[in-house]
């Protein structure tokens, strides 16, 4: 997991529209609630994700952020979907050394979905129980991140249920063919996992995925 701490109070590179930027641990409530609404627990929100401060034409804002391995971030609030440049992928390690199984990811709210499943009773993690994880952050970096594919024995992707995520999947298997396993049918007819996330009864119905 990666250490928000690490880079809590940091400044980053100003960007027109937004200006004095500051990150520190994700603590708002706010934020939290917002996160819970989408499935998603506080303790897995604040190891991955940051609180991001920032203003905008005169007015201060913050939102959830999450970065990528270029130094900018995916903000999200209740009210606000966008980024701070530089957009790019983001790249999370399972372990100390590479893994051999990788998980694509359309958003990072599917990521911390799939965090938030494991955790349930029957569902498995893909390979032998570790996974590095890459989250595109968008569909057009899908060739960016296929550079970084290379080498695993399996690359599972949970991409959107929409055209462009059909077409980001046709992609990755022209390229690294059987490697590449499809996670759509986890979600069935969902758009993506957090929607499964959200809808799904726990109660009744069962999970699980494995590589066979």
């Amino acid at each position: 997991m990666r250490q928000p701490s690490a880079i809590a109070g940091s400044r980053y590179r100003e960007e027109p529209a937004f200006r004095h930027l500051a990150t520190l641990p994700l603590t708002s409530p706010a934020l939290l609630a917002y996160l819970r609404e989408r499935g998603i627990g506080g303790e897995t929100a604040r190891k991955e994700c940051l609180e991001v401060r920032y203003e905008c034409r005169g007015k201060r804002y913050y939102a959830i952020g999450f970065p990528n391995i270029a130094g900018g971030f995916e903000l999200r609030s209740r009210y606000f979907k966008g980024c701070i440049s530089p957009k790019s992928i983001s790249v999370i390690r399972g372990g100390e050394k590479k893994a051999a199984v990788c998980c694509l990811f359309e958003g990072f709210m599917d990521y911390l979905s799939f965090l938030m499943l494991r955790t349930e009773p029957g569902f498995c993690l893909p390979g032998d129980g570790q996974a590095d994880f890459i989250v595109l952050n968008s569909v057009a970096n899908t060739a960016k991140a296929s550079g970084m594919l290379d080498g695993y024995g399996l690359i599972y992707g949970f991409l959107d249920n929409d055209a462009a995520g059909k077409r980001a999947m046709e992609e990755l298997v022209r390229k690294f063919g059987s490697r590449v396993r499809d996670g759509t049918p986890l979600y069935g007819e969902c758009k993506d996992l957090n929607e499964y996330l959200v809808n799904r009864n726990p109660v009744s119905q069962a999970i699980g995925f494995t590589d066979k």
